[in-house]
């Protein structure tokens, strides 16, 4: 029997990209899942193929009673509500970030009251020290031992993200909940909101942008990983892992400007690329060590990503209106969108 066979599973943030990614795989293992999601940027349609087999509460977290509510009954919680959006949005909303704070500890603290068996939270690169991800010429693969005082986070969101990773090694150390954190780094796929840098470039070639704009001078490198890794590991964590913290991402880079000029060809798209360096552009080199996932988890990931990239782009084309895409993208750019 699967682990999942009708387990009782809550997923905070699972009409997300992520965590609809997430509750689909977990539905069809056999697990009871149960979804938590104020749908500020999830959607119901993200859920449609298991609308059906899923308990929907559309909540607020933040509220007490409400996360109280979220979590009786439950065995395992996936923790992937957050406030988040792309590099525009962490850099320049930084109070809405720091909602976080008040968010994970009150997920937290209720999932243990309810005697929760273990609580998985999807965690960052964010957490990692942005000194070690500086420089273009010296590539540093970002261990999990890495992160320690005196802290030098991405920004007030990744001091959230550094905050509730500290605050469930805390809560195993004291009552033995189970506690992993997740590390994920810059995760892609169908469904990824135009916030995130590559949905960005699918969405600016969807409506033929020329010249076609890309934030940064596009020599910053990232290891862009495909949703369907992220789950996989995610929820492999939760089989194998009570405690600790795991990079899930991938361990090779590639510039933001020849994901630009990959994309533009998958589109067919000819258009003349403009760097804007006045963009947030967040770290220079973010890449992951992946010993310790490949250790215990026995992950790597498995998209390519060109198969990975062509397969967004298929979702993006076949699923948007270009017309409402091209009236709105500077604001999808920027911003989370409410959903109905």
């Amino acid at each position: 029997m699967s682990f999942w066979s009708n387990r009782r599973v809550l997923v905070t943030g699972g009409a997300s990209f992520i965590g609809s990614h997430l509750t689909e795989r977990l539905v069809g293992l056999g697990a009871s899942v149960r979804v938590a999601d104020n749908l500020s940027s999830g959607s119901l349609a993200n859920l449609g193929s298991v609308e059906s087999d899923t308990e929907i509460l559309r909540v607020d977290l933040r509220d007490p009673q409400a996360a109280a509510d979220a979590a009786a009954g439950i065995e395992t919680v996936f923790h992937l509500a957050a406030d988040h959006g792309g590099r525009g949005y962490i850099e320049q909303q930084e109070v809405a970030c720091a909602s976080n704070f008040a968010l994970d500890q009150t997920v937290f603290g209720t999932a243990a009251r309810a005697g929760c068996d273990q609580v998985v939270f999807a965690s960052s690169a964010c957490v990692y020290p942005v000194g070690l991800q500086s420089s273009l010429a010296d590539t540093v693969a970002l261990a999990e031992d890495d992160v320690g005082p005196p802290y030098e986070p991405d920004g007030l969101y990744g001091m959230a993200k550094l905050a509730a990773e500290r605050t469930l090694d805390a809560m195993y150390r004291g009552s033995g909940i189970g506690a992993v954190a997740c590390r994920y780094f810059t995760v892609y796929g169908p469904r990824n909101p135009e916030s995130h840098g590559l949905a960005a470039m699918i969405a600016r070639a969807f409506v033929r942008e020329d010249p076609f704009e890309i934030w940064g001078t596009g020599e910053q490198r990232r290891n862009w990983t495909h949703v369907d890794d992220i789950v996989r590991g995610t929820i492999v964590a939760a089989e194998k892992l009570t405690h600790g913290e795991v990079n899930l991402g991938a361990t090779t880079t590639r510039s933001v400007l020849e994901a630009a000029e990959l994309v533009l060809q998958l589109t067919g798209h000819e258009a003349a690329i403009v760097p804007q360096p006045e963009k947030p552009t967040g770290p220079l080199n973010r890449v992951a060590d992946g010993a310790r996932a490949r250790r215990l988890l026995g992950f790597v990931p498995e998209v390519p990503f060109e198969s990975g990239l062509a397969s967004t782009i298929d979702w993006y084309f076949s699923t948007q209106v270009r017309d409402e895409i091209r009236a709105d993208l500077d604001r999808r750019l920027m911003e989370r969108l409410d959903q109905p």
